[in-house]
């Protein structure tokens, strides 16, 4: 019969070995969603939403799978590696959403992806926790928003989520129009498309 020293050594030892079986998979984990304020505008001008555009980013992974709303976004990655983003200022040149008018919110959306270090991970996020108010994130003041005869002043959000490197980021953009050139001398400009950082977690 072993001795307690040695049942706690051998429990060790198992403990050991099964870590050195999974090797640097991440599992999924408990996340939070309520990190990162929206804008000031947001709930001072609140402007609901009950549908989004969705779009999937991935960047410094060797594969990556998106799936959400039953659809996997992330299919010309899925055996191909990504490069890093060609500039700073990256997130401002994505343009629209490509998905169109998803009903708020279907299961979240579930994550596999391998880091540029080789690592596996596995997550999901929920965007329906993220966005649980139904707030479209802006910074635009009443006072310059445009007015309509009818309908909302906005339309639907583009959600954006980025897998980069180890990094899980979610981005809403929403083009307000607005009284107001936001480029002096620009006739094209009366309208605000910020584009805000909603939630981030690193694995």
């Amino acid at each position: 019969m072993l001795s307690p020293f040695n049942v706690r050594l051998a429990t060790f030892s198992i403990a050991g070995s099964v870590l050195l079986m999974t090797g640097c998979q991440t599992a999924i984990s408990a996340q939070t969603y309520a990190t990162i304020s929206p804008p000031a505008q947001t709930r001072a001008v609140p402007l609901k939403f009950k549908r989004h555009n969705f779009e999937v980013h991935c960047y410094n992974t060797l594969n990556c799978s998106v799936i959400y709303n039953n659809n996997n976004f992330a299919r010309p990655y899925l055996n191909t590696p990504t490069p890093a983003p060609n500039s700073s200022d990256y997130q401002k040149h994505w343009g629209t959403a490509s998905y169109l008018g998803i009903q708020n919110f279907p299961a979240p959306a579930k994550v596999d992806w391998k880091s540029k270090d080789g690592a596996t991970h596995e997550a999901t996020v929920d965007i329906g926790a993220i966005f649980k108010e139904e707030l479209i994130w802006h910074n635009v003041p009443i006072s310059d928003m445009a007015k309509f005869y009818s309908g909302p002043v906005a339309g639907e959000p583009d959600i954006f989520l980025e897998v980069n490197d180890r990094t899980i980021n979610v981005y809403m953009t929403t083009l307000i129009p607005t009284k107001t050139e936001q480029i002096p001398g620009n006739k094209n400009s009366f309208g605000r498309d910020d584009i805000f950082l909603a939630w981030s977690h690193t694995y």
